[in-house]
């Protein structure tokens, strides 16, 4: 995987969907079931493993490791 393709924690959930559809299972399967909701489109992947108590280093190695 390229470096202008990695997914990082900064990044918003819509902007990783965009950039990698299939992530949206690697975050469902993590209990993030509400991936087109108003929320997700300005918050960041950290925000939301914050919020969902998912250690944001165990999801950024499951969706850019697809």
């Amino acid at each position: 995987m390229s470096e202008e393709t990695k997914i990082t924690k900064n990044m918003t959930i819509a902007e990783i969907i965009k950039i990698k559809p299939a992530s949206a299972a690697v975050l469902m399967s993590h209990g993030m079931h509400c991936l087109g909701c108003v929320i997700a489109q300005g918050e960041t992947l950290e925000q939301a493993a914050d919020v969902h108590g998912i250690p944001i280093e165990e999801l950024l190695k499951a969706i850019n490791e697809q």
